[in-house]
């Protein structure tokens, strides 16, 4: 049984083969908004501390 795969992921294994710089690059993107550093349990604590908790109806003004 084959497994379905689709334009877009072809397209992608083929970019990426003929330009491997392209990882260097996305392994960066991907540590600026994803791979962020662990905080120490006192600044885990303190901004658990600080939450304000919701409504009970998000969208009321009062």
């Amino acid at each position: 049984m084959a497994l379905y795969e689709s334009e877009h992921t072809k397209f992608m294994r083929e970019w990426m083969g003929k330009h491997p710089e392209e990882l260097r690059e996305q392994q960066k993107g991907r540590a600026l908004w994803w791979d962020k550093p662990a905080q120490s349990l006192a600044t885990m604590k303190n901004n658990a501390a600080a939450d304000v908790p919701n409504k009970a109806y998000y969208y009321d003004a009062n």
